[in-house]
């Protein structure tokens, strides 16, 4: 059947069905509302089910429409990236994957300084957790927080060494005399952090810490909270480098404690591949970046 399927009814009813209108989907492909409705109809008799519910003011989708439109959703991304991989720009797209907190708080904010310097280049940026799987060509550049497990086929960068410490308002850092005051404040655990207040704690020779008072699985949501006066984040240096420059972040302990200090983020390409050349030159800028 799926031969028989004309791939131009498939593309109107994906438009329909995401956009949850068939004026909205008219309006995106250039088409006429009625063209939208003939179009669907057709497909609908075609498929022998009804996609959508009709009524008088809207529509929305059945269960076998919910089916197709997460095939169908998933099919014409495969075919978008399968265009760009071929694409007579691709020279010119550098595809990152980064760690989510990195990506906002240290790589967002100094991307136009690359894009200035690199005229004519395109960046795409996926945050996630994971570790990028090169083999599937998705991406060209992984900054992860972590050495790389896999990296004989990698050229890996470590990033800036990053120091960890005790980071909060400058109204919350009054009433913060010594690092002994900080059993009496909330304390902000970053779930995810490979340094932990218990590590900074037997750092500084004060024993086990308090329970935190909230935890985030993000270091920028911990930063965040931490700048609006909610408690006080064990955070780097390097992600919380915005908020300690304007001020809405300080270490109230800069002169009388002991912070860990490790490298915490890795930059990752492959050996090999078309963008090599790309990657390399992005690498030696992002390098030089988080050194400043």
């Amino acid at each position: 059947m799926l031969h028989m399927t004309p791939l131009s009814a498939i593309r109107i009813f994906e438009s329909a069905a995401r956009l949850g209108s068939f004026r909205a989907a008219a309006a995106e492909l250039n088409l006429s509302p009625s063209a939208v409705s003939h179009a669907i109809k057709g497909l609908e008799k075609h498929l022998g089910v009804a996609l959508f519910e009709r009524t008088t003011r809207n529509v929305s989708l059945t269960l076998a429409g919910q089916t197709l439109l997460t095939h169908a959703s998933n099919a014409f991304e495969e075919l978008r990236r399968g265009v760009e991989m071929i694409s007579s720009n691709k020279a010119h797209l550098l595809r990152v994957h980064c760690a989510p907190s990195f990506a906002a708080q240290v790589l967002s904010p100094r991307l136009p300084h690359f894009l200035k310097a690199n005229a004519g280049v395109e960046v795409r940026v996926a945050a996630s957790t994971n570790y990028a799987r090169f083999v599937d060509g998705l991406f060209d550049v992984d900054i992860v927080y972590g050495e790389p497990l896999n990296r004989e086929d990698l050229i890996v960068v470590p990033l800036r060494e990053e120091i960890v410490s005790p980071l909060c308002s400058p109204e919350l850092a009054k009433e913060l005399r010594s690092p002994r005051d900080l059993v009496r404040h909330p304390l902000i655990r970053s779930d995810l952090k490979r340094i932990q207040w218990l590590d900074w704690f037997e750092a500084n020779g004060l024993g086990p810490p308090p329970a935190p008072a909230m935890s985030f699985d993000r270091s920028f949501l911990a930063l965040d909270a931490a700048a609006n006066g909610l408690g006080i984040a064990l955070e780097s240096h390097v992600l919380a480098h915005r908020e300690l420059e304007n001020g809405r972040l300080v270490h109230p302990f800069a002169a009388n404690c002991r912070d860990n200090r490790y490298i915490g983020h890795y930059l990752a390409y492959p050996k090999s591949g078309s963008q090599r050349r790309l990657a390399r030159i992005f690498a030696d800028w992002l390098t030089g970046e988080v050194v400043q």
